[in-house]
C-alpha cells in the first residue's frame, strides 16, 4: 500500500484531491493528511472519508521542521503531494510576512524532511519515492490582453508578496532538484474552482453574496482575465504527473477557459437564476444591480492563461471540464451544503470580508 503525504489537504484543492485519490484508488493507498487548520483549512471538507482506516488526520504546521521530520520517521512515506500554503493576493498585500514563511520556509522544511528519509548513503533516493510541489501560474506575471500564453520556460516575473513567495518556493524544489538530484515535479496551475473554495475568491464570493442580495465587488474595470481550471480536473492532473511524468521536470496545468472576471460575475448571475425556481425567494435576490466597482487591487496582474500543451503531450493530461458546466456543478454543490457556506463565512471571515471591500 503506497502512502502519500499530503500537506494543506484540509483546504480547497487538497481536500478535493484527497476525495479524487479516494475514489480512484479506494483501499490500494494510504493517505496522511498534515494541514495547520488555519482560516481556510475545514476538516468538514473531509467527513465523509474520516473514519476510513486508510486516512490519517495530523495537525501540524509545516514550519515546524520537529513536528515534520517527525511524521516522515513514523511512516514510510513514498509520495508527497505539497499544497499548504497561504494563497489570497489580498491578504498578502496586507500581511506578506506570513506568506513567506509559510510558503517559502515551510516548502524547505517539507524538502529537508523528506531528503532525510529518502536519501540513500551512496547520494541517491528511494527508488519511486516522489515528491511533488504545487503551485500556480501567478509566478510569471502579468501576459498582454491581445494574446500570448504562459509557458513552462516562460520567465518568472511575480508581482504579488503572494506570488513572490510561491516562485521563491519554486525556486527552492528548483534547487534540490539540481542539487541533489532530489525526485520532485512541480506544477503551475490556473485559476481553481469547484467545491469546498473559502468564499474569499471570486467564484464562491460572488455565488454567496448573489443568494444573499449582497453587493459583489469588481476590482477595477472588470476586465482582468484568468484561465478557470475545474478543481476535479486538476487533481486528475496532480495524479498523472505523479504516475507518468519526468522528473524534475514542471508542468503548467491550465484550463484554457479564458474569462474576463465581470463576464465570470454575468455567467454567475444567469446560471443561478436558471437554476434557481420561481417560488424560491434568492431568485429576486439575485440581479446585475448588485455589481459595485471598487478600488483596483494593487500590482493587479491583467491576464494570465496558461498552455498546457506540454503536459498534454508527455502525459496525456487535457482539461475535460467546460466552465459553463463547471460553473454548474459548483452552483448546485453550494446550493446542496449550505451550512458549509454558514460554518465557513461567519466570524473571522465576515470582519476580514469588511475591512478589505467596505468603503471601496
Amino acid at each position: 500500500m503506497r502512502t502519500y503525504l499530503v500537506t494543506g489537504g484540509a483546504g480547497f484543492i487538497g481536500s478535493n484531491y484527497i476525495h479524487y485519490m479516494f475514489r480512484k484508488y479506494g483501499d490500494q493507498i494510504r493517505i496522511i493528511n498534515v494541514d495547520k487548520l488555519t482560516y481556510a483549512g475545514n476538516l468538514e471538507n473531509l467527513k465523509d472519508i474520516e473514519d476510513r482506516d486508510n486516512y490519517t488526520f495530523i495537525r501540524a504546521d509545516i514550519c515546524d521542521s520537529e513536528a515534520i521530520s517527525k511524521i516522515f520517521e513514523e511512516n514510510d512515506i513514498e509520495r508527497v503531494v505539497h499544497f499548504a500554503a497561504e494563497s489570497h493576493v489580498d491578504r498578502s498585500i496586507k500581511n506578506p510576512e506570513v506568506f513567506v514563511k509559510t510558503n517559502v520556509l515551510g516548502t524547505l522544511v517539507m524538502l529537508n524532511a523528506a531528503k532525510a528519509a529518502w536519501e540513500l548513503p551512496d547520494g541517491s533516493f528511494k527508488p519511486d519515492h516522489k515528491f511533488l510541489h504545487v503551485s500556480t501560474d501567478e509566478v510569471y506575471g502579468s501576459l498582454e490582453e491581445d494574446g500570448g500564453y504562459f509557458y513552462e520556460t516562460t520567465p518568472y516575473a511575480p508581482h504579488s508578496p503572494y506570488s513572490a513567495s510561491k516562485a521563491s518556493s519554486d525556486m527552492l524544489v528548483k534547487a534540490y532538484m539540481d542539487t541533489y538530484h532530489f525526485p520532485a515535479n512541480i506544477t503551475n496551475c490556473s485559476n481553481n474552482y469547484g467545491p469546498y473554495q473559502f468564499p474569499e475568491k471570486l467564484i464562491p464570493l460572488i455565488i454567496n453574496n448573489a443568494l444573499h442580495g449582497k453587493k459583489l465587488p469588481v476590482y477595477g474595470d472588470g476586465k482582468n482575465v484568468r484561465d478557470w481550471l475545474f478543481v476535479e480536473d486538476h487533481c486528475k492532473g496532480i495524479d498523472m504527473v505523479q504516475e507518468k511524468g519526468r522528473l524534475f521536470e514542471t508542468y503548467n496545468i491550465g484550463g484554457h477557459n479564458e474569462r474576463q472576471n465581470i463576464q465570470i460575475i454575468h455567467i454567475i448571475l444567469d446560471t443561478l437564476r436558471e437554476m434557481l425556481s420561481d417560488s424560491d425567494p434568492r431568485r429576486a435576490l439575485v440581479s446585475d444591480d448588485l455589481i459595485t466597482y471598487v478600488e483596483d487591487r494593487k500590482g493587479h496582474d491583467r491576464r494570465y492563461a496558461i498552455a498546457p500543451d506540454k503536459i498534454k503531450a508527455e502525459v496525456g493530461w487535457y482539461p475535460e471540464t467546460k466552465f459553463e458546466d463547471g460553473i454548474r456543478k459548483t452552483i448546485a454543490w453550494y446550493f446542496e451544503h449550505e451550512d458549509w457556506m454558514k460554518n465557513v463565512t461567519s466570524g473571522d471571515y465576515q470582519k476580514y470580508y469588511e475591512d478589505m471591500y467596505s468603503g471601496r
